[in-house]
Parts: C-alpha cells; sequence; structure tokens
C-alpha cells in the first residue's frame, strides 16, 4: 500500500477543448473541481461527459501524476504552478508515477486500487492518456511537447464507488 494524495477531481459535462485554440475553451456550464466523485463500475464519473459512452467505456476514467505537473513547470519555466484542472484529467494523484501503470504493446495495463477513505475503488489502465495542442494555449506555450510520455493514463473503472480529495492509499499489482 503506498500513501498518495489526490490533489484534484474534476467532472465536466462537456468538452471543453473543441475546435481551435485560438478560439478558446468552451466555457463549462457548472464547476468542474469536486472535493469528491462517484464512480461506477464500467461507466465512469457520474455527470462527466464520458459516462457511459460505448467507446469510452476502457477509458472513461483519466488519472494524471501531479508531479508531472510540477516537472512541467520547471520544464517551462513557469513562475505559477500548473492549475491541474487545465490538463482536464480526472483524477491528480501526488504520491505515484501513474504513467508507469499504462498498457505498452504486448503488455496489459495494470489494475490498482485507490481508497480515499470510503474503500477501494479499482481501475483497469489502459492506454496513456496524450496530451493535445491545447496545452499550449491554456498552460503555456511548450506544454504539449513537454507532457508527452507524462500525460497520465486511460482508466477502466472495475468498481462502484467514492474517490475524495485528500489522502489516500494506492495499492498496485506489486504490492
Amino acid at each position: 500500500m503506498i500513501a498518495v494524495e489526490i490533489v484534484a477531481l474534476l467532472v465536466s459535462a462537456i468538452h471543453s477543448y473543441e475546435g481551435r485554440p485560438a478560439d478558446g475553451p468552451i466555457a463549462d456550464p457548472d464547476q468542474v473541481a469536486r472535493e469528491q466523485v462517484e464512480v461506477r463500475a464500467g461507466r465512469g464519473l457520474v455527470g462527466d461527459r464520458y459516462f457511459n459512452r460505448p467507446a469510452h467505456r476502457n477509458a472513461s476514467v483519466t488519472v494524471i501524476a501531479a508531479e508531472s505537473l510540477d516537472r512541467l513547470r520547471e520544464d517551462l519555466g513557469l513562475l505559477l504552478p500548473v492549475d491541474p484542472l487545465l490538463t482536464r484529467r480526472n483524477i491528480v494523484l501526488r504520491g505515484y508515477p501513474v504513467d508507469e501503470l499504462a498498457a505498452r504493446p504486448g503488455v496489459p495495463g495494470a489494475v490498482f486500487s485507490l481508497d480515499s477513505g470510503a474503500g477501494p475503488v479499482r481501475l483497469r489502465a489502459g492506454r496513456p492518456a496524450n496530451p493535445c495542442g491545447w496545452m499550449d494555449a491554456v498552460i503555456a506555450p511548450g506544454a504539449f511537447k513537454a507532457l508527452r510520455g507524462h500525460g497520465g493514463v486511460r482508466c477502466a473503472p472495475l468498481d462502484d464507488g467514492l474517490l475524495r480529495l485528500g489522502p489516500a492509499n494506492l495499492i498496485t499489482p506489486a504490492e
């Protein structure tokens, strides 16, 4: 068991980064930052744009390491911390290199669990959550390239449950 921290949770009913970055993101109709999220097995996060969408069932939850955003800040020489919600990842986790959980050619993604106090929620890691060109527009020029290989992982939820901001435990196959 590894002690980690869930530093940000995001649920958005819309895909805010559509069209051309020069036009700017679409404003979310509701606040996207959450104190807690409701996870449904095989469906995703309740209220999220990918919830229960057949094309996204194996990739309905995205997880990124907060350390990737710390490194991004250093690499780009940014004065302020990167707002983790700008990446549009559902779960921002500090304390574990989540990119290592992703599936690779010939190697399936890992099954891991997060428990923030309401019981463990298992997720099956799938393909990497590659960054898009929008990162240059909403974070800073160069963010897209700097996040390659560090953009997190797309996951399929295997259990119903609740995840909350704050301290959590992560269990990976190695544990």
